[in-house]
């Protein structure tokens, strides 16, 4: 059996190191003692530019920050004979936010996953619950050390619990190391020994113990606290030794220098082990309730230690039945308490560190190495009969518009949001209250609800306030209803004549199609000043709206064959051999112009429509399919002519865009690889995307706003969360639980109108 291990690996100086070293000589040991053949490479995790000089066991590093790096990795691992890669997951060893770029590895991997989850919180925030859910679904296993980490995995992720398995932070065998451990620090002998050990920052509450040194000195002057280890690299780097160095003041105010010793090291393993066989109590007095995992504290109990804790989650499950005591955060009148009343009663606190070193031999590294390789065994055949069938199926996420509804005000939608709170600084604009009477409008067709007619009416109103008597639109408004910074935007203009288009099509009353059908007629003579692409699409595709209400009006099948023969001679005038585009840019809403082509085929029939929108697409496609997911062009560098460009700042109109497209190509050609290349479109919201998070958000009901190279953009403007909406009345139809046929799968449009 060949494992990599992926983690931090000593000498890098943390506890997930010093785990994984730990829990690899454990399960080589475990290995040798079973006969079994087993062969294990540790991949180890670099962070901010740091390098190690590791054992021969590290065949490879990740520089935490680098994507590349990642998919180096997995496409070594996958042609490595290995048959299990075992992850020492926590968030902050790898790198975007919340450790997002380890997906990025994991999704590539063709071998079984085991992760091993040193942090599962119960309350985290979006990247963190979005990064763990998706490594759950990469990990044929998560072992947990914890029954309270089952319950949230189960409660809080949605993780199957036959995907779970609990298996125990492992401690050495301190009793076969006795003989060969250093001495005890002079300055120990003789006295009673309380200890502290790990990485210190704030978070520890060194200074509850420190306070409740008085009180127990007055009465026990041989007592000893011992502070052992050095502050957490990560808090160096922010705040340097400012709460060492507050600590040792606090210890000098309470004179108690006599009776508190600081090692400022990280000690060796060898070195810690006797000092805690060497110690009598050990505190941890952390101040945070959610930890879910505690080595320190597992350590203790191994040592034989009489442990006496804060009331965070790993100790409430293991200090029961006599092992340890708790007491509350940050009280440090009940700690000298407890500590006053074990060493005044030497049976008692006897009893204790009796009972604590008993649990410690039931968790020693060699049985737990043997539960990891059992657990192996079992994957390694499982998977090798199972079918990892994962897809996302559009009833996991059902419409909901309450997002929409948040950003609607009395006046009309809101541009954008601080996460999901509107935002009422920024005001409105006719970008997106066209796009949210589109949109209205084909909720109200989907579902026939009169609460979409209510929004429709607020969004008709705002485009009716914005219209000139010529025609033309102003665009933004403020909160308090002042025009401001109106530039009159061709991309506005063209998306309200989509969504007027739309609206004289499928109008549910007359009183909406009279005012609809005044608007649209009246902006008509603004569309010959249009000199933009995007302009020239969105008017196409209201205009095709309007001849399906009214087929036997020529006028506006003309129009629809002027403005698609303006962007074929875009396409004419820009296009060679390694560029088939309409300019020498591609930007956003990219989609939309070869579908406004498509449509222009399917009422004018021109062969020459059909051609530039094929031959674009495919174009297109070269460009967002890098992969089996959707790769959108990114807005923080937009593609040139002959340029790269940047795949971050990915926005949903984009993949709303690509729906589009592929439901205009097939309601023309019906094929089953447009579908597919749908669904593959829309799933970009759902995290099928190079960031593989989801843009959707199911607390919120709200759309992200975008990908960024390391996170996810968490506001949820009205513009994502409109695109995403639309996208799923129009894909729809496609998410059947078995492909219908042809015939069945109709646009959100066509359903109404036939």
């Amino acid at each position: 059996m060949k494992i990599i291990c992926i983690g931090n690996y000593p000498p890098r100086q943390c506890g997930i190191a010093t785990f994984t070293e730990n829990l690899i000589i454990a399960i080589q040991k475990a290995a040798l003692l079973q006969s079994i053949d087993i062969e294990i490479e540790v991949i180890a995790m670099n962070d901010a530019e740091q390098t190690y000089d590791y054992p021969s066991i590290v065949t490879k590093t990740i520089r935490d920050q680098y994507k590349s790096d990642y998919i180096e990795v997995a496409n070594y691992i996958n042609h490595s004979d290995a048959d299990v890669c075992l992850i020492e997951h926590e968030y902050g060893i790898f790198g975007g936010n919340s450790g997002v770029l380890l997906l990025s590895l994991m999704r590539i991997l063709k071998i079984p996953v085991v992760t091993t989850l040193h942090s599962v919180l119960q309350i985290p925030n979006f990247h963190q619950k979005e990064v763990l859910k998706k490594i759950a679904t990469y990990s044929s296993r998560l072992i947990v050390m914890s029954t309270l980490a089952i319950d949230f995995l189960k409660e809080v992720y949605e993780v199957p619990s036959a995907k779970i398995i609990c298996i125990e932070h492992g401690v050495p065998d301190f009793e076969l190391m006795r003989s060969t451990l250093p001495a005890s620090p002079k300055k120990w002998i003789g006295r009673k020994i309380m200890l502290t050990f790990g990485l210190m920052g704030r978070n520890k509450g060194i200074e509850t113990v420190i306070k409740a040194l008085p009180s127990i000195v007055a009465k026990h002057p041989d007592l000893l606290y011992v502070i052992m280890g050095k502050t957490h690299p990560h808090v160096v780097r922010h705040a340097g030794e400012e709460y060492r160095e507050w600590l040792t003041q606090m210890v000098v105010k309470l004179n108690l220098l006599d009776n508190v010793q600081f090692i400022d090291e990280y000690v060796s393993e060898s070195q810690l082990i006797s000092s805690l066989l060497s110690s009598d109590l050990y505190v941890t007095p952390y101040l945070n309730k959610a930890q879910i995992t505690s080595g320190t504290l597992c350590y203790a109990l191994g040592g034989g230690c009489a442990v006496l804790s804060t009331p965070y989650w790993h100790a409430e499950e293991i200090l029961v039945d006599g092992r340890g005591s708790l007491f509350a955060f940050g009280d440090s009148y009940d700690l000298a308490d407890q500590v006053i009343a074990l060493l005044d009663e030497p049976n008692k606190l006897s009893s204790m560190q009796q009972k604590a070193y008993t649990y410690g031999k039931s968790i020693a590294w060699p049985l737990i190495g043997r539960k990891y390789i059992s657990a192996f065994e079992n994957i390694i055949t499982e998977y090798l009969t199972e079918e990892n069938n994962f897809e996302y199926q559009l009833i996991d996420f059902p419409f909901n518009p309450q997002h929409l509804f948040r950003m609607t005000d009395s006046t009309a939608i809101l541009q954008h949001a601080h996460g999901c709170t509107p935002n009422y600084k920024t005001g409105y604009c006719l970008d997106d209250n066209a796009r949210a009477l589109l949109l209205s409008m084909m909720a109200f067709q989907q579902f026939k609800q009169p609460k979409y007619i209510t929004l429709a009416i607020k969004y008709l109103a705002y485009i009716n306030h914005m219209q000139h008597k010529d025609g033309s639109f102003d665009n933004f408004m403020t909160y308090s209803h002042t025009l401001f910074e109106n530039d009159h935007s061709e991309d506005a203009f063209g998306r309200t004549i989509w969504a007027l288009g739309y609206l004289v099509r499928f109008a549910p009353n007359d009183d909406l199609f009279q005012l609809g059908h005044e608007l649209f007629h009246r902006s008509l003579n603004q569309i010959p000043h249009l000199n933009h692409p995007r302009g020239y699409a969105n008017c196409i595709l209201g205009l095709y709206h309007y001849v399906n209400r009214f087929p036997d009006q020529d006028r506006f099948i003309k129009m629809i064959n002027e403005l698609a023969i303006i962007l074929c001679d875009g396409y004419d005038a820009c296009s060679k051999e390694s560029w088939q585009w309409y300019e020498t840019i591609i930007t956003y809403d990219n989609g939309l112009l070869p579908a406004a082509l498509y449509k222009a085929y399917e009422l004018t029939g021109s062969e020459r429509f059909l051609e530039v929108a094929d031959a674009t697409t495919k174009f297109l496609e070269s460009k967002c399919f890098l992969s089996e997911h959707l790769s959108l062009i990114g807005n923080r560098r937009w593609l040139r002519m002959d340029e790269d460009y940047e795949l971050f700042a990915q926005q949903p109109i984009d993949a709303m865009a690509m729906v589009v497209l592929y439901d205009s190509i097939y309601q023309l050609k019906k094929d089953q690889k447009t579908a597919d290349k749908l669904r593959t479109s829309f799933k970009w919201f759902l995290g099928y995307n190079d960031l593989d998070l989801p843009l959707y958000d199911t607390d919120t009901s709200g759309c992200n706003d975008g990908i960024e190279e390391f996170s996810i953009n968490r506001n949820q403007g009205a513009e994502s969360t409109i695109a995403y909406h639309m996208a799923w009345l129009i894909s729809a139809p496609y998410f059947e639980a078995e492909m219908p046929s042809a015939e069945v799968i109709l646009s959100v449009h066509d359903m109404a109108y036939n």
